[in-house]
C-alpha cells in the first residue's frame, strides 16, 4: 500500500490518480460519495440534530418547572435555535466539501482513493493486500464498502477518516463511504477481486446484512 499526495487535481494525469495507469491495468469504477448521505453517516448530522431536540425540549420543561411562562420558556429553549443551524450547516458544508474532493477508484490490480479536504492524499491498496471486502447497505441505493487487509503494513486512523470503518481503531480498515449505486460497484470490485486470484467470479448477494469477498471467493457474511 501507499500513499501520494498532490494539491492540485489539474495535475493529476488521470483523475483520481497520482500518475498514469501502468501497461495492462485499465479502470473498472470510478466515483465520489453520495454528499448527503456522507454527510449523515460519518458526520452525524442526524445525531446532532437530534441532541439538539432534546436540549431545547429539556430547557422549555426546565423553565416551565421554575415558573416560567410557557411563552419565556419557549423563548429560552429556541435560543438555542442558532447554535443548531450553525452545527448543522458546518458539518453539512464539511460533508459536501469531503464528498467533491474524494474520488474512488477501482481498477483490475487495486482499489485507489484520493482523498483529503486541505491536503490531497492517494491511498493505492492493491488486491495482494485485501483479505476480504463487504457491503453495508444505506439510504437512496448507496452503500458502505470497507476493506479489511493483511500483512503488516497498516495505515492510520486519522489518516483515513472519515475513509475508514468505524470503531476498528487496532487495525483500520480502508472504506469506500457512501458509494452510490453500491450494490453494482460491489459486484464490479467482487468479481475483480476474483479475477485477480485467477477463480470465477459471483456476485455479492443482495443481503441487507452485507456481503463480502474474501480472498478471491465471494460469498455472503455480515458486517459487524
Amino acid at each position: 500500500m501507499s500513499h501520494a499526495e498532490d494539491d492540485h487535481f489539474d495535475f493529476e494525469p488521470v483523475p483520481g490518480l497520482p500518475e498514469e495507469l501502468p501497461d495492462g491495468e485499465r479502470i473498472l469504477w470510478q466515483g465520489a460519495p453520495n454528499w448527503k448521505v456522507l454527510t449523515l453517516s460519518a458526520f452525524y448530522v442526524g445525531g446532532v440534530l437530534v441532541y439538539f431536540v432534546l436540549l431545547m425540549a429539556w430547557r422549555l420543561y426546565a423553565r416551565t418547572q421554575a415558573g416560567d411562562t410557557i411563552t419565556e420558556a419557549m423563548v429560552a429553549a429556541l435560543s438555542l435555535w442558532p447554535l443548531l443551524v450553525s452545527a448543522v450547516l458546518i458539518l453539512s458544508i464539511i460533508g459536501w466539501y469531503s464528498a467533491k474532493t474524494t474520488l474512488y477508484t477501482i481498477t483490475n490490480r487495486r482499489v485507489v482513493m484520493r482523498i483529503g479536504i486541505a491536503l490531497s492524499t492517494t491511498i493505492n491498496v492493491p488486491f495482494k493486500a485485501v483479505a476480504s471486502a463487504a457491503l453495508r447497505s444505506r439510504m437512496l441505493g448507496t452503500g458502505d464498502i470497507p476493506l479489511t487487509l493483511k500483512g503488516p503494513e497498516r495505515l492510520g486512523y486519522v489518516h483515513l477518516w472519515p475513509h475508514v470503518r468505524p470503531w476498528r481503531y487496532r487495525i483500520p480498515e480502508p472504506m469506500l463511504r457512501a458509494v452510490p449505486d453500491a450494490a453494482s460497484v460491489a459486484g464490479i470490485l467482487s468479481r475483480a477481486l476474483v479475477d485477480a486470484e485467477g477463480g470465477a467470479a459471483t456476485d455479492p448477494q443482495p443481503e441487507s446484512s452485507g456481503s463480502t469477498v474474501e480472498d478471491g471467493k465471494a460469498s455472503a457474511g455480515a458486517m459487524a
